[in-house]
């Protein structure tokens, strides 16, 4: 498919409410709003398109910029297009799924995951925060420095209530999703989210909550999923 066929599915698929939902959320003009479920019919069609998907995110159209993501190749992919995703990325559905999703599934993880945390641009360092948190969810533990995660999990819990407002969600999940994935780090993990307790994220006119960090890794391990990884970070 052409990017021109795939704007014409994507307005067709457009919905008010769903439109009317995003733009709570974070989302703005232009795009048309599009459900995730209809994107990923889209998705059967395209598969992995690498320069499809980098014109679809420079249109600056937020369905196509999300959907970019979906259908990005993480082998093909550079550090300077990563980058420029995350510096366009104006609203967590790009930043923190679109945008670190691709990254945390790319060669380039680790490496802009780092970089990233310490921008001074919220939603770039909210990206770097999921990035390290898709990195955990999917890599076995043996390809993981575990030496770094347990660093990041001190800086947590130093920083956390600190950092900017989305900054602190992404960070609130980074400590889950240590605490889910790795379990030699799990009851650190715990410890660090007792200690930070409660963290306030302001969600704008939605009805999104923060998720209480020991609540969420102690009913990852009453369910016995202690360490299940996921096969990929996209979703």
């Amino acid at each position: 498919m052409t990017k021109e066929e795939v704007f014409q599915e994507l307005e067709e698929y457009g919905n008010a409410q769903t439109k009317k939902v995003l733009t709570r959320h974070g989302a703005r003009e232009p795009f048309f709003g599009v459900k995730v479920q209809d994107l990923k019919k889209i998705v059967k069609k395209v598969k992995k398109n690498h320069e499809l998907s980098l014109e679809l995110y420079e249109s600056g159209n937020s369905d196509a910029m999300y959907l970019a993501g979906l259908i990005a190749d993480e082998t093909r992919i550079s550090k300077e297009d990563l980058n420029r995703w995350a510096r366009q990325a104006y609203w967590y559905m790009l930043s923190d799924y679109a945008v670190a999703a691709v990254a945390s599934e790319s060669p380039h993880g680790q490496e802009l995951g780092l970089e990233w945390i310490d921008s001074d641009h919220e939603m770039t360092a909210s990206a770097g925060w999921a990035t390290l948190s898709g990195m955990v969810a999917i890599k076995p533990n043996e390809e993981l420095d575990l030496q770094l995660i347990d660093s990041l999990l001190d800086r947590v819990e130093k920083e956390i209530h600190q950092a900017p407002n989305r900054t602190r969600y992404t960070i609130n999940g980074f400590v889950i999703a240590v605490g889910s994935y790795i379990p030699s780090l799990t009851e650190k993990a715990m410890q660090v989210a007792q200690t930070i307790g409660k963290v306030d994220v302001k969600m704008g006119k939605t009805s999104c909550k923060v998720p209480f960090a020991p609540d969420y890794i102690q009913k990852i391990v009453d369910k016995g999923r202690l360490g299940k990884k996921r096969k990929v970070a996209r979703c």
